[in-house]
């Protein structure tokens, strides 16, 4: 009875929102989503559900929770170094414009990061940057810029004194950083794929999906990187067959599209 009411609220949920939680590993989805039915006292899903189309405020709780929102400037500093040092240079001798997405950006403390080193690069201006999240409330925020000083702690000094204003307790990014990125709500389970990409970087959120939905999704990925374009992933997300997916590792956590 317990599994069929899960079932049943998946199923709902997916007809009503287009989220899909069968695709999320299911023994973490269904703890998180426990907790929070249990916090309004709720004995099954199916009348967690119902109260959740009867109340937006439940049903914005309900995908705050669901989406993982997780984000800092510069994650994991040297993998950023790379970007800038290497990468971004090697594609710049190839392509004087550039096309980047930055695909389940919570927050926006990536997207900012990368349009930071393509302004020090002295190629934003040229550049296209895209920045998608399953969760609306939060890229309002991003679109905002504005952040605690905690997320700045890996933030590089000449950056950090660059283009962040100090703003009471919190500290605003640079308007000319927001301008440069278009945010939009994207499902990277559902909704197609843009091609072309120079860069796509989507870090920390493959390992709450099951080994079903990162496989298409790597293959969505790559099909969407131009050739010799880069995919960016996060730091326990190793592709260990990148061959399959018609990409080549080119360094850790980096892999590139091969060349036709």
């Amino acid at each position: 009875m317990e599994d069929a009411d899960f079932s049943y609220f998946i199923k709902q949920i997916k007809h009503r929102t287009a989220i899909d939680l069968s695709q999320y590993k299911e023994a973490q989805m269904k703890r998180r989503l426990t907790t929070l039915r249990n916090k309004y006292g709720f004995m099954t899903f199916a009348a967690y559900l119902d109260a959740l189309i009867k109340d937006g405020k439940l049903m914005n709780e309900f995908l705050d929770r669901m989406t993982i929102n997780v984000s800092e400037f510069w994650r994991n500093p040297t993998r950023w170094s790379a970007l800038e040092r290497r990468f971004f240079p090697e594609m710049l001798k190839a392509n004087a414009r550039l096309k980047v997405w930055s695909a389940a950006c919570s927050t926006g403390e990536e997207p900012y990061t990368i349009a930071m080193i393509l302004d020090k690069l002295g190629v934003l201006d040229r550049s296209s940057l895209l920045a998608t999240d399953l969760d609306a409330k939060v890229i309002e925020k991003a679109m905002q810029g504005v952040y605690q000083e905690r997320a700045l702690k890996d933030v590089p000094s000449e950056y950090r004194n660059a283009y962040f204003q100090k703003r009471g307790d919190d500290y605003a990014v640079a308007d000319k950083l927001i301008r440069s990125v278009r945010f939009q709500q994207h499902n990277l389970l559902q909704s197609s794929f843009y091609q072309g990409f120079d860069l796509i970087v989507c870090r920390n959120v493959m390992i709450y999906f099951t080994e079903e939905a990162k496989h298409e999704l790597y293959h969505k990925f790559s099909n969407a990187l131009r050739p010799g374009g880069l995919l960016f992933v996060g730091s326990t997300e190793q592709i260990f067959s990148p061959a399959q997916y018609d990409l080549e590792t080119a360094e850790t956590f980096f892999y590139r599209r091969k060349q036709a």
